[in-house]
């Protein structure tokens, strides 16, 4: 039964009388044996960041003169491939295009379509390369304010719950679900996955996040716009568009990894508190949050379980750099590993993804931060394995889920119907 309507939720949220908690914040008070009441709280607030390889961008983008050129056969961003149409832009001299986040570029193999982005969200100049249809070649460079459209598509972003990854045998594997090929057997864990602050493990059926919903992508708000592909009721998930013109480059990104660079995005949704039952979704608890923990070679093999908790609970959000423990390695092996390019004999922390790969690569000690160790019983036997590389930023889900609670509370942020 309905203890209120969306309409009825905005009209709060328009007066600036709207009561909004963080999912992290329900889940606190159920921890300290509290209870909320749904009649107490109007909106929650949720959020992820992590590895999100559905993503694409649809981008408008000038070449030369009108009549310079019939047709786009082949074109490139900084390297990265793009793919020209649906639209031909018949001697228009621009070019629309599609370019996914996981491209790679052909000049440089640890950049791809996710730094992309995020150059071209933050205002860098971008260098084009076309090839006609008749064979002419044409350059020019770019910046997003002479884009006429940039529209960011992703076609599966924020799963409910994901897997986890440990290596169980001698033979390094490469993987995108690793920043470093994974040696083994068991010698790290790698995992994705922002727990009881994911905004599907707060609204499984998806019950208010649901196609119609507003939502925030990597800053910009966006729309919902249907399940994502490969959603299933065990591991739903959303397909997201929105603006990149309005976006954030803080919270997008490109992440090596053994496999080639991926893209990062960050998701913030919020949920009407409509009734107690969806409400009482949001008491979820990292501990109650299963993690499967599946062999890198295979996902569908599944060795066994952990939980969130485990893998988040008293660890760093970032790493701590002892400058003066630096060696000042020839060949610094965290500047070669650092998946998103922080670490270029300083730390910018703000391009850190709190990762964890710095300190568990580092032979001195240069670097520290408490990553933990995850537990899970493999064929009757107690595993405990070192958490070596986090393929989600906690902080910066935090960071967005924050924003998006702003911008309710400032009534900048309204609330939609499902469709």
């Amino acid at each position: 039964m309905n203890i209120r309507t969306i309409e009825e939720i905005n009209k709060k949220i328009e007066s600036g009388d709207a009561t909004v908690l963080t999912a992290e914040e329900i889940s606190q008070l159920v921890r300290d044996g509290e209870e909320p009441r749904a009649e107490d709280v109007d909106v929650v607030t949720t959020g992820t960041c992590g590895i999100m390889s559905g993503t694409a961008a649809v981008l408008h983008v000038p070449v030369a003169d009108p009549g310079a050129f019939k047709k786009a056969k082949s074109v490139l961003l900084n390297g990265v491939p793009g793919f020209p149409g649906p639209c031909p832009n018949e001697w228009l001299g621009s070019v629309d295009m599609i370019v996914y986040g996981t491209n790679h570029s052909i000049y440089n193999d640890t950049y791809g379509g996710g730094f992309l982005f995020k150059d071209l969200v933050g205002g860098k100049e971008i260098k084009i390369e076309v090839e006609s249809i008749d064979g002419e070649k044409f350059e020019s460079t770019v910046t997003m304010d002479d884009l006429g459209a940039a529209q960011m598509i992703g076609t599966r972003l924020a799963f409910k719950n994901y897997n986890s990854f440990v290596n169980p045998t001698t033979e390094a594997v490469s993987s995108i679900f690793n920043a470093i090929n994974m040696g083994g057997p068991f010698k790290g864990f790698t995992f994705s996955g922002c727990g009881e602050l994911n905004p599907l493990q707060n609204d499984p059926s998806m019950k208010t996040i649901c196609a119609g919903s507003k939502v925030l992508l990597n800053g910009s708000e966006g729309l919902v716009i249907g399940k994502g592909t490969r959603s299933s009721a065990e591991k739903p998930n959303m397909m997201i568009t929105a603006d990149m013109k309005n976006m954030d480059p803080h919270y997008l990104g490109g992440f090596k990894t053994g496999a080639g660079p991926e893209v990062f995005d960050s998701v913030a949704a919020a949920i009407p508190v409509l009734s107690e039952g969806i409400f009482k979704e949001t008491f979820i608890e990292n501990k109650d949050v299963k993690l499967p923990v599946t062999d890198i070679r295979g996902r569908h093999s599944v060795l066994g379980f952990t939980d969130y908790a485990d893998a988040w609970e008293g660890s760093d959000e970032r790493p701590v750099h002892h400058a003066d423990i630096c060696r000042n390695c020839e060949v610094c092996i965290v500047r070669e590993r650092c998946p998103t390019g922080a670490y270029t004999g300083t730390l910018n922390t703000r391009r850190c993804f709190g990762c964890g790969m710095c300190a568990y690569s580092c032979p001195y000690g240069a670097f520290t931060m408490e990553t933990g160790n995850v537990h899970f019983s493999l064929e009757g036997k107690s595993m405990e394995v070192p958490v070596m590389c986090r393929q989600s930023d906690i902080r910066r889900a935090r960071e967005l889920v924050a924003e998006l609670t702003k911008r309710i509370e400032t009534r900048k942020f309204l609330l939609n119907n499902c469709l």
